[in-house]
């Protein structure tokens, strides 16, 4: 599995567009920062959004004054393959 999996804030923002076809850079944030219900770091945030651009998960164009990003082919491609991994792995483990 490619690097870019390592970091659980990656996995979750290409969730996030995945469940969006797109969505701002801003959007995005704020929905992470209600979902882990704290503040994240601008810093921190955006060098997590352009290493998936980087990367070619995420895609971003500009829109008037904001950047809208978008998970491409193969961001959704790995994402699926994580899910399917962590759905066999609560398949196979005793939850109840």
């Amino acid at each position: 599995m490619a690097k870019w999996l390592h970091s659980g804030r990656r996995r979750d923002i290409c969730a996030l567009l995945a469940a969006e076809s797109e969505l701002r850079s801003q959007q995005v944030k704020s929905r992470l920062e209600s979902h882990y219900d704290e503040r994240i770091e601008p810093k921190s945030f955006y060098a997590s959004l352009s290493a998936l651009v980087e990367a070619g998960f995420v895609e971003t164009r500009t829109e008037g004054i904001y950047d809208v990003y978008a998970l491409t082919a193969a961001g959704e491609r790995r994402l699926r393959e994580h899910y399917t991994w962590l759905g066999a792995c609560l398949e196979d483990g005793d939850l109840g």
